[in-house]
């Protein structure tokens, strides 16, 4: 029996957004239900006392199961609903698709998030004041880093951690996109590598293409 699915979540919060771009890749239908965090609402902090998102709730056969943000709900939904998987078979691509998920939601969250996002977004919601373009040129300087890393990888790789999608694709289009949507950086889009290279383009590296649900601009 297939489940019925309610996924809390926030349009420009990286985390949600790797949900529900690794369960359109897996084609799971899921009802959406916008939690603005920032206003600590109740009954979502009922389900998940941090307060953050996502929180996905799930029923099933009479049973309700409540997983709380995005890690342990994309392990979840890789146990749960392991086709088409989303980390690769072989243990060493395995573990690169993990080491490149931390570095997207550690060290790109530290580094580019924390300036960008919180200027950009965080201080408007919470009614903080101005951006501080110091602070805004320091994330793009971090963002410049990030993307100069990320453009070697696709030079050798068809997708982040090998020859297919992974979550740490995943992990990278959630983060760029929300950025990109924000700052409005046109060099974003076109150093991500969402999807295989095109078979005709010779020998040599190839230039990603851009898979449509990637790019569909988060909402708030």
């Amino acid at each position: 029996m297939s489940a019925r699915r309610i996924l809390h979540h926030f349009p420009l919060d990286p985390a949600s957004r790797q949900v529900r771009l690794a369960m359109a890749e897996k084609k799971l239908p899921f009802e959406e239900q916008v939690e603005r965090y920032y206003e600590g609402r109740p009954e979502f902090k009922a389900l998940n006392p941090s307060g953050l998102t996502p929180v996905l709730v799930e029923e099933r056969d009479g049973e309700k199961i409540v997983v709380c943000e995005a890690r342990a709900i994309l392990e979840h939904l890789e146990e749960t609903e392991p086709e088409p998987a989303l980390l690769p078979r072989d243990a060493s691509r395995r573990a690169e698709a993990r080491r490149l998920m931390q570095w997207f939601d550690r060290k790109f969250d530290f580094e580019v998030n924390a300036f960008l996002v919180h200027e950009k977004m965080e201080k408007r919601l919470l009614r903080l004041g101005a951006p501080d373009y110091a602070a805004m040129r320091q994330g793009r300087e971090g963002l410049r880093s990030h993307l100069d890393y990320l453009e070697g990888l696709a030079e050798e790789r068809n997708w982040l951690a090998g020859g297919r999608i992974t979550l740490a694709d995943i992990a990278a289009a959630a983060h760029l996109s929300i950025i990109d949507y924000l700052v409005h950086e046109d060099q974003v889009p076109a150093v991500v590598p969402a999807a295989p290279r095109r078979p005709a383009a010779g020998p040599g590296p190839g230039r990603p293409l851009c898979r449509p649900r990637f790019l569909t601009t988060p909402r708030p």
